[in-house]
């Protein structure tokens, strides 16, 4: 074992008072933020001493513990006992259970500042949840800590899900975005969709907020879809075009998501592959091969795709597609077209054309009886809009907006204002 490896697992049985347990499988592995900084984690399964004789190779025992720590930074990210079953007599315990204990182990564990930082935002029965905050306003993409213990106080589980954003990445300001301000563009977002009740095995025509962040000044807007689907990207928007399908047949190739990492790369601290950006001769290749397969394997839809952006991801380079003429159902028709880095060339693809398929047996959506703009009188009361730190990938920081959403829908077919929590109740 590497050196410097060895002094890691040392420090984790140490910390983790895992004298009663023996390392099974260990591992390095290499993620990068939203912010293209590249991590590398070494991930140990330590099994009790007990567990000599394993069934499946393939599962961990019960009171397995699963942790991982930032080669670099030497911070753990997670450590979690298998199905909440702990045999480190001299483990982190907790004594008495008491909230501001944990608190202050959560600091001193990640160097974050409670308050500042993050906030506590639900307890029950020794599980606890914060949530990331800069000073006090939440933060998108979320960040979040989750600890939970057993009733004598010993760890059971941590783990902590980032970034967390440091006061360089944030753009003061205070916040003055109002309804009022950004009354169009919330009837913008007010979208026509068809929501399925699984109770009832139909369609119903809701009109809905679709969420969006807006900008503090209300110029400019960031989609949540964008947030969500948290990554650098490159924005292409291009419709795909072809006059002639290919007929020729094209041949998946297996996708293999685990990569090596060697110890050379970890500790050299590496960039991954993925915080390349994509040139703009690489993106006109993507571009020839997404139309390569379409005319292959949907050669009658031309016209009926955009490119809506290029991503590096786990080794390849994703390209997203959406549908040209969108249909009103809640999840829309999407295709992943997966393209080698090296030779450019598509290699493999995912259609939720089938997801969308279990909808097929609904009844339909009822005729629509009131305009967008009745629906939008009858529910502008209960908008929302809530102020959110959220990262802005073109400007690289944390930019103030408000959270554009609403809880409930009209719908469309009888203009009752309905609570979408509701809809299949």
């Amino acid at each position: 074992m590497d050196r410097r490896i060895q002094e890691l697992v040392d420090l984790t049985k140490n910390k983790f008072g895992l004298e009663d347990y023996y390392l099974q499988r260990h591992g390095l592995s290499q993620n990068v933020n939203i912010y293209g900084d590249t991590a590398y984690m070494l991930w140990m399964e330590w099994f009790p001493s007990h567990e000599t004789e394993l069934e499946d190779e393939d599962t961990n025992p019960d009171g397995t513990a699963v942790i991982e720590i930032n080669v670099h930074t030497r911070r753990f990210e997670s450590a979690i006992f298998v199905m909440d079953k702990t045999y480190a007599e001299n483990g982190i315990t907790f004594a008495n259970l008491k909230t501001r204990t944990i608190i202050e182990w959560i600091e001193e564990e990640t160097g974050l500042t409670y308050n500042k930082h993050f906030q506590l935002h639900k307890e029950s029965e020794g599980d606890y949840q914060f949530l990331g905050r800069v000073d006090g306003i939440p933060v998108s993409p979320s960040a979040f800590i989750d600890v939970t213990c057993n009733e004598a106080g010993k760890l059971l589980s941590f783990s902590v899900h980032g970034p967390f954003p440091t006061h360089e990445l944030v753009k003061d300001e205070s916040y003055t975005l109002s309804l009022e301000q950004i009354k169009q563009i919330a009837v913008e977002q007010l979208k026509l969709v068809e929501l399925p009740s699984y109770e009832q095995n139909k369609l119903i025509p809701v009109y809905a907020v679709e969420e969006i962040f807006v900008a503090n000044d209300g110029a400019a807007t960031i989609p949540f879809e964008i947030i969500a689907d948290v990554g650098a990207y490159t924005k292409i928007d291009e419709i795909i075009y072809w006059d002639e399908p290919s007929y020729t047949s094209f041949e998946r190739q297996e996708i293999s998501w685990s990569a090596e990492v060697s110890a050379a790369q970890a500790f050299s601290n590496e960039p991954s592959p993925v915080t390349y950006p994509i040139s703009k001769e690489e993106e006109k290749e993507c571009v020839t091969a997404v139309k390569d397969l379409l005319r292959q394997e949907y050669p009658n839809d031309t016209g009926k795709w955009i490119i809506a952006t290029l991503q590096r991801e786990k080794g390849y380079i994703h390209a997203t597609l959406k549908a040209n003429n969108q249909s009103k159902g809640v999840l829309q028709r999407k295709l992943i077209v997966m393209i080698d880095p090296n030779s450019l060339q598509a290699i493999n693809y995912v259609d939720n054309k089938m997801m969308l398929e279990m909808y097929d047996s609904f009844q339909a959506a009822e005729n629509v009886t009131i305009t967008k703009e009745e629906a939008f009188m009858k529910i502008k009361e209960w908008f929302e809009l809530k102020p959110y730190y959220v990262f802005d990938f073109e400007q690289k920081q944390y930019i103030l907006c408000g959270k554009l959403d609403c809880q409930h829908g009209v719908n469309a077919a009888t203009g009752e204002v309905i609570l979408l929590a509701d809809l299949d109740k």
